[in-house]
């Protein structure tokens, strides 16, 4: 059961809105985390989330899978996300790719935190993230961390090229390290 347990009692309170969970080194990996992404999304009045899973082995897999379970959040309106390594390389270029497309059709999202330091994140997951960020056409609020990746030179300016798109963003951190 584990997080996807954990995720299923919670989608049983049906007026929650603001829901902070700090999971991290709990060995969720890539099924709790979509699991209980799948589970959240039941959540149907969830407008603030912050999920701490950094350390849980949730992999390209895990992310992406995360990521496609709460784009059904359809009131997500502010959503942190700590999906950084201290063990290095968990996420990469598929996984940057995948969750970023998947927070693209959150069509309510304002505000969004990603921090995605210390995985093995490179100039294609960048761009990639970079593009499908520039799409969620509500995002004011910016904060990216993705210091301790391999991004390089192509990847910040493939990220910075596509973030520029987004047309309604007013404040942006960018931590690249």
């Amino acid at each position: 059961m584990g997080a996807s347990g954990l995720g299923s009692a919670l989608a049983k309170c049906i007026n929650l809105s603001n829901l902070t969970l700090d999971l991290y080194y709990n060995q969720i990996g890539a099924m709790g985390a979509s699991g209980l992404g799948s589970a959240l999304a039941k959540c149907i009045n969830l407008s603030n989330l912050t999920l701490e899973l950094y350390n849980n082995q949730i992999g390209d897999e895990g992310a992406s899978g995360l990521g496609s379970a709460l784009a059904k959040c359809i009131n997500l309106s502010n959503l942190t996300l700590y999906l950084s390594s201290f063990f290095f390389f968990q996420i990469g270029d598929e996984g940057a790719s995948g969750l970023g497309s998947a927070l693209a059709k959150c069509i309510n999202l304002s505000n969004l935190t990603l921090r995605l330091s210390r995985n093995r994140i490179g100039a294609m997951g960048a761009s990639g993230l970079g593009s499908a960020l520039a799409k969620c056409i509500n995002l004011s609020n910016l904060t990216l961390d993705l210091y301790y990746n391999q991004i390089g030179a192509m990847g910040a300016s493939g990220l910075g090229s596509a973030l520029a798109k987004c047309i309604n963003l007013s404040n942006l951190k960018l931590d690249l390290g």
